[in-house]
């Protein structure tokens, strides 16, 4: 992978088990979610749904934001910097 003409290595940074914790994590999330839509009823449907859909949205959105925001600010800068030019 390349960015601003330089090889992007990401091999051997060591972060493989802080990446298995945190899909875990969010595996787990989104597998509740799933989860407490089972318990939908006609009388009791508000409930199951709403944390169901929230638990699977939150799985979702939390580890888009933090990858989102995975580059650091001077990072962007100088990739804006340099596009602009």
């Amino acid at each position: 992978m390349y960015s601003n003409g330089k090889n992007t290595a990401h091999s051997g940074e060591g972060r493989l088990v802080g990446n298995i914790v945190s899909f875990v994590i969010f595996f787990v999330m989104f597998s509740a979610g799933i989860y407490t839509l089972g318990f939908w009823e006609l009388d009791n449907a508000w409930l199951p749904t709403l944390l169901g859909f929230a638990l699977m949205f939150l799985a979702f959105a939390i580890p888009m934001h933090l990858m989102s925001h995975s580059e650091k600010a001077e990072a962007r800068i100088a990739a804006s910097a340099a596009h602009q030019q």
